[in-house]
């Protein structure tokens, strides 16, 4: 039995990649195994990978009552506004994980000046950040964007040696909402290059990060309309978890959003948020 992905390649159907999604939900092994066991019976030659997560979600229900205040995770990140949001979800998830990050930073190499998206520091380590969002969640972080990352690092280490900045950078680090392509992931690999990314590292990566810390975007709640979505951005609301510890009445001044609708939205989040 052949599974449709989105680019409309098939693959076999998976049973076990069925069971690492609702895993990866919060569903326990048996649950998740209960789950798999409904899909695969439902399950017909050409399935649509877009249809199988349906399934995921419509059972998941039963077991998780919660997942119907939200919608899947790689499609919520995807929703982010790729400037100022995702950037900041991205210094948010890395501060989450360990780095000291300074954004935005406009840099001398030794042959051009550089706007780079932001600095971050680990263990004595200073990367250069590249950030990369693609609203097509489908689509690959490609060897391109690798390139041209390691090109600028190697003229910023250079501009420092040469005393046209002050910024030590060591190695480059590219965080994305999707996956790399196999030849971006063999170049990062041969030249140093920090990747993170959906399933990037295997054990890892993005959705592991998020998960794993509940850094959940706002854009993860099931309707919230995109007006409401920018507004709650623009006062500094990313990340679910950011919105239940606001104050309501101070957050209506700000965002211009109902009171009403506000509650709504923290009530949705706090099911969001709920431990299994």
């Amino acid at each position: 039995m052949l599974v449709t992905k989105f680019d409309g390649r098939k693959q076999p159907f998976s049973k076990e990649k069925v069971i690492r999604t609702c895993l990866r939900m919060h569903a326990s092994l048996k649950e998740a195994r209960a789950i798999a066991d409904k899909v695969e019976s439902k399950a017909y030659d050409g399935i649509t990978t877009r249809r199988i997560l349906r399934m995921i979600f419509f059972h998941l229900k039963k077991y998780r009552p919660e997942i119907k205040h939200q919608i899947d995770l790689r499609e919520a990140i995807s929703l982010l506004r790729p400037k100022p949001d995702f950037e900041r979800f991205v210094q948010l998830l890395l501060k989450e994980i360990g780095y000291e990050v300074t954004p935005n930073q406009i840099l001398k190499g030794k042959c051009v000046e550089h706007e780079i998206d932001a600095v971050a520091k680990k263990d004595e380590e200073i990367f250069l950040v590249e950030v990369k969002h693609h609203i097509n969640h489908h689509t690959y972080t490609g060897l391109d964007v690798c390139l041209i990352t390691q090109a600028r690092l190697e003229d910023l280490i250079d501009g420092f040696k040469f005393g046209l900045n002050t910024m030590k950078l060591k190695r480059a680090l590219i965080i994305c909402n999707t996956k790399f392509s196999d030849h971006a992931k063999t170049y990062a690999s041969c030249k140093g290059i920090t990747l993170i990314g959906w399933k990037m590292p295997f054990e890892h990566g993005l959705e592991q990060i998020v998960e794993k810390n509940k850094l959940y975007p706002i854009t993860f709640l099931k309707g919230l309309d995109l007006e409401t979505s920018e507004r709650l951005a623009d006062s500094g609301i990313i990340l679910v978890k950011q919105l239940i510890e606001e104050d309501i009445n101070k957050l209506k001044r700000r965002t211009k959003v109902s009171k009403k609708k506000l509650k709504i939205l923290v009530e949705k989040a706090r099911n969001a948020l709920k431990d299994k």
